[in-house]
């Protein structure tokens, strides 16, 4: 039997970045950082004690599993208990609530990817509930998956403003769900870095499905929509130019390398899990615009073969994960076609040959 990580916080906001603005100029900036700062350290504390806020994520129905998603929204009411007060369930007209209406919308749109595309019955392929909290705290400068539920927060106002404002923001945190169930990728190290990448490219593939773009089409950012107006930057990541999203005097430069030779070696952020995940990020964008058309079909499915292919070991470093995709590549695809050569010639271009290992 496959050994389960004891699920761990994994939010979109790195550490790094909060960093930073907990030592802005200004005082309302640093006050919102500080205080998601200490919020996020006492809920990894609680992660890592067993204690699991929320909804747990073994409330799937004795009910036969359906294709359709069982999707429930609560409000936080800018306080911190989870779940909160269900303000949404399944099939429930929308509400005044904008911020409500868009996490519904954000669960039905990657259930749907998963469930369309891939054949897959939510994040744990037997129709687990999809729950979501908003509006919670207050200047609350993240969104998280606390290993049972997605959280939301608002935002300060002045950096970062409500993070259902961006769908792949929400595809991001569930896609960390998909991950837990399937590959469950350590949150450390390279693997670490895989397991953010995974939830960026899935994030990625949800919007440009649910907008209907091609490779070509698509912006390939995360998070934008995010940053406040006056913030020099357009995401907090991009798949297309790892290093590009920000550049901005209170948050600091974008730090993502595109490949192998800037990787950067660090003990904070878990070992830079949120910086380094632009290398394989970097590669899934070369692999899905050298294939060109709809990203989440040929090259979504490659990743989601490799994920949930059960040869992938929860250690797996960037090299392991890339001979695992070629693989799987050639596994569904065969040997020598577009698919291979795409793929091998994205590795290799981000530093990470494959042929000879392959």
């Amino acid at each position: 039997m496959k050994r389960i990580h004891a699920p761990v916080l994994c939010a979109i906001v790195p550490p790094h970045l909060l960093d930073r603005l907990a030592s802005a100029e200004d005082p309302d900036i640093a006050q919102a950082a500080r205080r998601t700062l200490a919020h996020d350290a006492s809920l990894r504390a609680a992660r890592r004690a067993g204690v699991a806020p929320g909804v747990p994520p073994a409330l799937a129905s004795a009910e036969p599993a359906a294709p359709e998603p069982r999707r429930t929204v609560y409000d936080a009411g800018h306080r911190t208990a989870l779940p909160g007060v269900r303000v949404r369930g399944e099939g429930e007209p929308p509400l005044r609530d904008a911020t409500a209406n868009r996490a519904y919308a954000g669960l039905g749109a990657t259930h749907d990817l998963l469930w369309s595309v891939y054949a897959r019955d939510s994040i744990d392929a037997a129709g687990l509930p999809l729950n979501a909290t908003v509006h919670y705290d207050r200047d609350y400068d993240n969104a998280f998956w606390n290993g049972g539920q997605m959280v939301f927060g608002d935002g300060d106002g002045r950096v970062f403003l409500d993070f259902t404002l961006a769908l792949d923001v929400i595809a991001h945190e569930l896609a960390h769900g998909l991950t837990q169930y399937t590959a469950d990728l350590a949150y450390q190290g390279q693997s670490g870095a895989l397991n953010e990448s995974v939830s960026d490219v899935f994030g990625s593939l949800v919007k440009q499905r649910a907008l209907g773009q091609s490779a070509e089409e698509a912006d390939w950012l995360i998070g934008a929509g995010i940053l406040a107006p006056g913030v020099s930057g357009r995401a907090l990541r991009s798949l297309k130019a790892p290093g590009t999203a920000y550049d901005d005097d209170v948050l600091g430069r974008d730090p993502q390398p595109a490949r192998m030779a800037d990787y950067v070696r660090t003990s904070s952020d878990n070992g830079g899990v949120h910086i380094n995940s632009g290398i394989p990020n970097h590669a899934f964008y070369l692999f899905a615009t050298d294939l060109g058309g709809r990203s989440w079909e040929r090259a979504g499915q490659v990743w989601y073969d490799t994920l949930a292919g059960g040869r992938l070991a929860a250690d797996a470093d960037f090299a392991d994960f890339a001979r695992q995709t070629v693989a799987s590549a050639r596994a569904r695809f065969g040997r020598g076609g577009p698919e291979d050569e795409a793929l091998v010639k994205a590795w290799s271009t981000v530093g990470l040959p494959t042929e000879e290992d392959a």
